[in-house]
């Protein structure tokens, strides 16, 4: 089968958020916020928020309610993908 072009964006899209971390990353791009500003409401070091978005570590569970509101997404979206995700990538 010839290689399609016009796939490869979206193929690169959908793997974009199958981490956590790329979760993390495509719902702080869709409310608009630096890490800078993301990590100051969220209370925690842009060291820490950069850490969850590259997958070098995960954010405990006691703090998934508040990502979770702060994000405008569900817990279930941000844990495993199914649920609430950010509102400009529904279909």
């Amino acid at each position: 089968m010839p290689y399609d072009a016009t796939l490869a964006p979206h193929a690169a899209a959908d793997t974009a958020h199958d981490t956590i971390g790329g979760r993390i990353s495509l719902a702080r791009d869709a409310v608009g916020l630096t890490v800078e500003q993301i990590s100051a409401v969220a209370g925690v070091t842009v060291e820490t928020w950069t850490n969850w978005e590259n997958d070098r570590a995960e954010p405990r569970a006691n703090r998934l309610d508040m990502l979770a509101r702060i994000l405008q997404v569900s817990i279930s979206w941000l844990l495993d993908g199914q649920g609430t995700g950010p509102a400009d990538t529904a279909a």
